[in-house]
């Protein structure tokens, strides 16, 4: 049984890059347009790692994953930031919500199919 992988991003772009990617490597592949779809999808399909984008619409990431962590089964789901986004105040925050490591746009598909194999070990 494959690993699943939620994605959660506004882009419609960077969804099907991460679809190919993540495909590609082998991964189920479950897709959110933005948190408060995450939250849903994320509740229907369930998911082993968590890869969120931070800027969207209606729930950004910091809002999606505090209101992961606050789900019993997922509080130790491994949750990947992939963001646009390299300040060091945003980082300390994702991670103050409970993100497992953050990833900067664009992304090398090799890299972060390492890293997540990494954080769910």
């Amino acid at each position: 049984m494959s690993m699943r992988i939620l994605t959660v991003d506004d882009s419609r772009m960077m969804r099907e890059m991460l679809l190919m990617a993540l495909k590609g490597a082998g991964f189920d592949v479950v897709q959110a347009e933005d948190g408060e779809h995450g939250l849903e999808v994320l509740a229907e399909h369930g998911a082993d790692v968590i890869i969120t984008d931070i800027n969207m619409p209606k729930l950004d990431g910091f809002g999606f994953i505090e209101r992961v962590r606050g789900v019993e089964e997922h509080r130790a789901t491994p949750i990947l930031v992939l963001s646009t986004e390299s300040d060091a105040a945003k980082k300390a925050r994702a991670r103050d919500a409970g993100a497992t490591g953050w990833i900067v746009k664009p992304f090398d598909a090799a890299r972060l199919v390492e890293a997540i194999r990494r954080v769910s070990a």
